[in-house]
């Protein structure tokens, strides 16, 4: 359980705002171009990689955390989706931001619940 948890602050406190200064500030890949696909397919793969890794560990705590299946489901795939945009810019900010509230809120959830000791 702690190395979920500390999973979820490494997400929380680094990786959803690396995501949003990459959507706001970064260069927009063209997706056309194979070059950037891959050079985006290999910057990803360690952040693709623990979101899996969260998604699991979620699933295998979900009676000890204050989510539902459903709930894990939908963040990781709006942080698979939120690091997608953040490459290719194809959504506008309104949607890219439901999306960076609704995993904040998700991961603020779970490190805020009083009942996660061991």
């Amino acid at each position: 359980m702690k190395e979920f948890i500390e999973l979820t602050i490494q997400f929380r406190n680094n990786d959803v705002d690396e995501i949003y200064d990459r959507y706001v500030n970064g260069r927009k890949f063209d997706r056309k171009n194979y070059d950037d696909f891959y050079l985006m397919k290999e910057e990803t793969k360690d952040i693709f990689k623990r979101i899996d890794l969260w998604g699991e560990m979620a699933n295998k705590y979900v009676h000890r955390i204050p989510l539902f299946p459903n709930q894990i489901k939908n963040t990781v795939d709006n942080l698979e989706i939120m690091v997608l945009h953040s490459y290719f810019h194809d959504v506008r900010k309104k949607r890219f931001m439901e999306l960076h509230q609704s995993v904040l809120y998700n991961l603020d959830l779970i490190l805020n619940d009083q009942n996660l000791g061991e």
